[in-house]
């Protein structure tokens, strides 16, 4: 046990620690200097702001920001920017980044996606109007046509056309409900007399 004592306090063993040290400080400082180089510490990049830029124009100006990116799938459609336009990004416009960061973009659709037509016929007009809202559809206009039920649904119009239930239109498409008025034409009521 004295000569361990001797051996720690020997100038063999002190030089040996000594260089122990100065190597070690030299191998993490050399690493630090790589990581450093390898991850461009300290440099950042500014995230262009893409909103109501079209894909190529993106393309263009995330490569020369020498960033990547990758299209998300679309959102529903938004009229407030150009058809195949940037709605969203991220990270945020004015974002700090390092090089070679993925931008996540989000791209307007050509349109709003298309619905089916909910069975509205022979349903009243207040509930037809309901569930036509509930799918994304507007209720433009309701006319009235000779039928023993008061406000009840017997034909749908779309730009004038009759449609039915069923039919795909795009989102936010105009209707017209056809809706009975509560009284029944002369000549339907011959026809039930005389049955």
């Amino acid at each position: 046990m004295r000569n361990f004592f001797r051996f720690l306090i020997s100038r063999t063993f002190l030089i040996q620690l000594g260089l122990a040290l100065v190597v070690s400080v030299l191998v993490i400082f050399a690493a630090l200097q790589w990581l450093k180089e390898t991850t461009n510490h300290g440099e950042f990049i500014e995230v262009p702001d893409l909103a109501g830029l079209s894909v190529m124009e993106t393309r263009t100006l995330i490569e020369k920001s020498k960033l990547r990116y990758s299209v998300l799938d679309s959102a529903n459609y938004n009229p407030s920017y150009p058809r195949f336009s940037i709605i969203d990004q991220n990270p945020p416009a004015g974002s700090q980044v390092k090089e070679d960061r993925k931008i996540y973009i989000t791209v307007n659709p050509s349109g709003y996606k298309k619905v089916t037509i909910p069975n509205i016929i022979q349903v009243t007009q207040r509930n037809a109007s309901s569930m036509l809202k509930a799918v994304g559809l507007e209720v433009e206009r309701v006319t009235y046509v000779d039928e023993l039920g008061k406000d009840m649904v017997y034909h749908i119009k779309h730009k004038g056309k009759y449609i039915t239930p069923g039919d795909k239109l795009p989102k936010t498409s105009k209707i017209e409900l056809v809706c009975g008025n509560g009284d029944i034409s002369p000549r339907a009521q011959v026809k039930a007399d005389s049955e």
